[in-house]
């Protein structure tokens, strides 16, 4: 009885989510336009693996070693996840794609969105830095989050859980650097790094 029922709940609520994922596609395509493609085409590059690797050794450069270390340690969290997952699941990408990204020898799939996981990463890591601007940051990655959906590489459901996975891989970070004290570890590795 009880499990006919939690099996009922969540099918409604896939009902709901797919509804919602339906309607977002609808109006996206509905209200693209050709300046906006460009520049949301430009502005979801941030979100790219390359990106992140970017990011991580500008923190390096700067001297922000708790960043490097928070920030390295939760992009390697969130890739093995949204890797595991595009893997597992294997959900096609929305009708009407302006650039997908197969081809890349991982998992090409819509869910989850690796790029929104990606900013996701840079913003919460911006939100307890004192180095980082939290606000700019944050702002891009919710560009880069609506990136996705615009440009029909996911649906809404795929990034909103790319963002939470992103999030979920900051707080696992956080804990594992403080648990294992890493973040001294990690120091004396990164002083050796090239560019100090």
């Amino acid at each position: 009885m009880v499990g006919a029922l939690v099996a009922s709940l969540v099918d409604r609520v896939f009902d709901v989510v797919l509804a919602v994922d339906t309607a977002t596609v609808d109006l996206v395509l509905a209200v693209r336009h050709p300046v906006l493609t460009k520049l949301m085409t430009s502005v979801t590059g941030l979100g790219s693996a390359t990106a992140a690797v970017v990011v991580v050794s500008l923190f390096h450069l700067a001297g922000w070693r708790r960043e490097t270390v928070v920030a390295g340690v939760a992009l390697l969290a969130s890739g093995v996840v949204v890797v595991s997952l595009m893997t597992a699941v294997q959900r096609p990408f929305p009708p009407g794609p302006v650039c997908v990204t197969g081809g890349s020898g991982l998992a090409p799939h819509s869910f989850p969105s690796g790029h929104a996981a990606v900013a996701a990463v840079h913003a919460v890591v911006a939100r307890r830095s004192s180095n980082l601007p939290f606000w700019p940051v944050g702002g891009l990655a919710v560009a880069v989050a609506v990136s996705r959906v615009y440009l029909g590489t996911h649906y809404l459901s795929d990034t909103a859980f790319g963002v939470a996975v992103g999030v979920a891989s900051v707080l696992f970070a956080r804990r594992l650097v403080r648990r294992l004290s890493l973040e001294t570890h990690a120091t004396a590795v990164v002083d050796r790094l090239p560019g100090d």
